[in-house]
């Protein structure tokens, strides 16, 4: 018996190869092989919004071949990714191919780890393609198109040509723009914290006691502490200050400070366990790349796109904590082998997914084999693959490993007036458990013996100044964080919408995190006031209801389209009578040297900043934008600027190119470094880049580092 089994990629299919033999021929998609058309709607809006599906045309010669493979076959098994994207595929590959063989040789197989155990117990349960989850993802796909190409050319009308919106790409980019607002808003109050340093005097310790630093948390039995909450367009933001608000009121405690005696009042100790987080989902695996190595969550799920079909890690677009019963087992005695009894709890960990509609069938992220090192990954797919690896691989074993015990401190002292109060924190790790594993570990800062009524002499004290903090504009992990906590999106399309409102300019990377840009404030002003009840958080979650209710056979896709696109359509009309939108430009003060009559002003284009004539189209002049950082090259003194790679990734460069070729990826390195220091990572940003355009050329060199 001969079978075709037919996956999305090369590499997928190399991999399972490996588990099977001579009687499975395995053949791959390259993914979708059939989509909507680019150049028109392609949905039959009178027809039940039918899409209207064309063979995408680079694929015609594989779907040949996938043609030929299927009538040699006894059965053809659809081996796509185990979500509903991978569903569609799987629907779409029967349809093409079924116009030459029967529709009875074709069963769909799951599975979410691509290792011969896996893959054997998945040719032992086959099924059908699953028409629920193919309804969902054509709900979406239909969903998204309708707004996309519907809601653009109002943008283009209203707006600036060439612009385009999406159904949840703009509810994000909304998150940005509310959150710059709300920083403009935010007033800034100053305050100040007072810190004394004090010296235990007790005659019964046995060894030198070294000073303290308390913090001042009470006058006359009053808090200084004091929290005020602002309610944002995302939810709550808590800051705290304290009561001292002026620097007289400060030096006033200092003052009071130095003539008063102090002693202990009260000395607290407990124990504190702390737990390991559960293993991997899509989200979170983004979220900790972003803030452990600076990666956007696009190149984090490429990474585990790789390290799933090469086979060391589960299924990695998931929403679920669940970990295998198999799993569990060998993560356990891994643990027992390698750290000690103490070291695993008496029953494996349970987690639960709290996220509604989480799909707990799947498995959380985690190795395929916890006995596969990091090095072994490194050797076989690069450092990128291995540090990806080494984060899930330590996330999944710390999972089931057991409690950290921490002894905690409080020391509280008193002025003898009591009319100060203060208060000392320590702690000490008395067992690392499962930090053990995690890259953060916990420092002791472990306080002396002080006793109760002992007397403390005064060091110095001191006041500090500061302001309250605006709420933090997102970062790759807090926007994808509060993605998934709104249920805007699914964890597997989070990469894709930050990707899309960056490649369109809508927000621009200032410091790994995101700030709006005109052209992205003008649309998010335009959609919100015209079409406020889709560009919301109720609307984009209540649509991800609609469409998990599809997945589960709860509800039919295409009532749901109606439901939608009525009052949508009536909507599109009535915009039509709209105000035109002015993209705002930023003025330089500078005469234009072409027409010498206007301004030079900045816009936005596709490619980002320029300059401009104020008078255009009058005056068509233009010259590239440059932006400048006040910070002076330490290699021939010239301007430092901003530029941008090929990608589009800022790093930092020398004016005076190309006779002087400084440059560096971080300000910080400019501003904190030394020259010398400086100088060698300019030389390492230089020859990665250069090594990257001769491998792009077909040249291949050695580079001398200078």
């Amino acid at each position: 018996m001969k079978n075709l089994v037919i996956v999305e990629s090369p590499t997928k299919a190399r991999t399972i190869s490996r588990f099977l033999g001579k009687d499975y021929d395995i053949k791959f998609s390259m993914g979708h092989i059939i989509d909507l058309p680019k150049s028109k709607l392609g949905i039959d809006i009178e027809n039940n919004f039918a899409p209207q599906y064309e063979v995408i045309e680079d694929k015609k010669k594989l779907i040949s071949e996938l043609k030929a493979a299927a009538k040699k076959a006894d059965t053809i098994l659809l081996a796509t990714d185990p979500d509903r994207e991978g569903e569609a595929i799987s629907a779409n590959i029967k349809e093409i191919l079924t116009d030459k063989v029967s529709k009875n040789k074709f069963k769909r197989i799951v599975f979410h780890e691509i290792t011969e155990g896996a893959i054997k117990d998945a040719l032992t349960h086959p099924r059908e393609v699953d028409e629920n989850l193919v309804g969902a993802q054509t709900a979406r796909r239909i969903l998204d198109r309708l707004v996309g190409y519907q809601l653009s050319p109002v943008l283009w009308k209203k707006v600036r040509r060439g612009l385009s919106a999406g159904r949840v790409q703009s509810v994000a980019l909304r998150f940005l723009v509310e959150r710059e607002r709300e920083i403009e808003k935010f007033g800034k109050e100053p305050y100040f914290t007072i810190h004394a340093v004090l010296l235990g005097e007790s005659e019964k310790r046995e060894t030198e006691r070294l000073p303290v630093e308390f913090a001042l948390i009470a006058i006359k039995g009053e808090k200084i502490e004091v929290k005020k909450t602002l309610q944002l367009y995302d939810g709550d933001y808590t800051y705290a200050k304290t009561t001292i608000d002026t620097q007289e009121k400060a030096n006033q405690i200092v003052n009071a400070l130095q003539k008063q005696p102090f002693s202990v009042i009260d000395v607290s100790k407990r124990r504190i366990k702390r737990s390991p987080y559960p293993p991997f989902t899509t989200s979170t695996l983004q979220q900790q790349a972003a803030q452990r190595f600076g990666l956007p969550g696009k190149r984090t799920m490429s990474l585990a796109q790789k390290l799933y079909e090469e086979g060391y890690i589960t299924y990695h677009r998931t929403d679920s904590v669940i970990i295998s019963q198999v799993a569990l087992t060998q993560i356990r005695t891994f643990v027992q082998k390698e750290y000690g009894n103490q070291y695993i709890p008496e029953a494996p960990r349970a987690y639960f997914t709290k996220q509604k509609n989480a799909q707990e069938a799947h498995e959380a992220i985690r190795p395929t084999q916890i006995t596969r090192s990091t090095d072994h990954v490194k050797g076989e797919l690069g450092d990128s693959y291995a540090k990806l690896y080494d984060l899930i691989w330590r996330r999944a074993v710390a999972s089931q490993m057991s409690d950290a015990l921490v002894e905690s401190t409080t020391v509280y002292a008193d002025t003898n007036d009591n009319n100060y109060r203060f208060k000392a924190n320590g702690s000490v790790l008395l067992f690392d458990g499962f930090l053990k594993l995690t890259p953060q570990a916990l420092e002791d800062a472990r306080l002396p013996n002080f006793t109760n009524g002992e007397s403390l002499s005064l060091v110095n004290t001191r006041a500090d100044a500061h302001e309250t903090t605006p709420p933090p504009r997102y970062n790759d992990a807090s926007l994808i964080k509060t993605l998934e906590e709104k249920e805007i999106g699914r964890p597997s399309t989070y990469a894709s919408i930050i990707s899309t409102i960056t490649d369109r300019g809508y927000v621009e990377r200032v410091e790994r995190k995101f700030l709006p840009t005109a052209v992205g404030i003008a649309v998010n002003d335009f959609l919100v006031k015209n079409f406020s009840t889709i560009d919301d958080i109720p609307f984009t979650a209540a649509m991800e209801d609609e469409l998990d209710a599809i997945a589960n056979g709860l509800k039919d896709w295409k009532s749901m389209m109606r439901d939608f696109y009525t009052p949508f359509e009536k909507t599109i009309v009535q915009v039509e009578n709209a105000e035109r939108v002015k993209i705002p430009v930023e003025e330089t003060g500078e005469i234009c040297p072409q027409c010498h009559k206007g301004n030079l002003v900045v816009r936005t284009g596709r490619f980002g900043k320029f300059f401009s004539c104020s008078t255009f189209p009058d005056c068509n002049f233009t010259k590239p934008f440059v932006e400048e950082t006040n910070i002076l090259c330490p290699k021939d003194g010239g301007k430092v600027i901003i530029k941008k790679t090929r990608k589009g990734r800022k790093f930092y460069g020398c004016s005076n190119y190309p006779n002087c070729d400084f440059a560096a990826w971080k300000l910080e390195d400019i501003k904190t470094s030394g020259t010398t220091d400086v100088k060698k990572r300019a030389a390492g940003v230089r020859i990665k880049a250069t090594k990257k355009r001769n491998m792009a050329k077909g040249v291949v060199r050695k580079i001398p580092q200078k």
